[in-house]
């Protein structure tokens, strides 16, 4: 309980210090954006729509994102952690679920950077990710580990499936294409 009590404090405080109504909206917006990780399904179809050259790799990013987002819902089945009910938290948003461990929009968004910013040829987690991390504690709707295990779990998948979009396509047995000698 001693932990719990420290994140409250730490949720309570981000919310004193920046959840003024411009912060608010744009945490709401985002919110909306990562729900269900649709809006970043929406991103891998367009990418996978424009790139054409690429789209096997946009498509299996995007469903990479989705597998995140899966992995943290099953994990929340099992951890059955509550979402915050102190007083001194204010809730600025609704939820499909009671539960916050981990932090699915986390899991998705970072997925998501890794994916797309490789894809894209851009470092995009500094982008993304603290600002969406942020924006679940500016709601009250999760504790800061939730945010952090859940960016810590799509980082880990995410990064397991850049890897393997990065390796050459593979014939027979797995080796790599026999290159011939001109």
């Amino acid at each position: 309980m001693m932990a719990e009590h420290s994140e409250i404090a730490l949720l309570t405080a981000v919310q004193r210090r920046i959840a003024v109504p411009r912060v608010v909206t744009a945490a709401r917006g985002m919110s909306h954006f990562g729900e269900h990780a649709l809006g970043w399904l929406g991103l891998g179809a367009l990418g996978a729509l424009v790139d054409r050259r690429r789209r096997r790799q946009w498509l299996l990013s995007a469903a990479t994102v989705a597998g995140a987002h899966a992995t943290s819902i099953a994990l929340k089945r099992v951890v059955r952690r509550h979402r915050p009910t102190d007083p001194s938290v204010v809730v600025l948003a609704g939820t499909p679920s009671s539960l916050s461990f981990p932090s699915s929009h986390a899991a998705s968004t970072t997925a998501a950077a890794i994916l797309y910013g490789g894809l894209l040829r851009r470092r995009l987690g500094p982008l993304l990710v603290p600002p969406m991390l942020l924006s679940r504690l500016v709601l009250g709707v999760h504790y800061p580990s939730d945010v952090l295990v859940g960016a810590v779990l799509g980082a880990t998948i995410g990064t397991g499936m850049r890897r393997r979009l990065g390796r050459p396509p593979t014939r027979g047995l797995g080796r790599p294409p026999a290159r011939g000698r001109g």
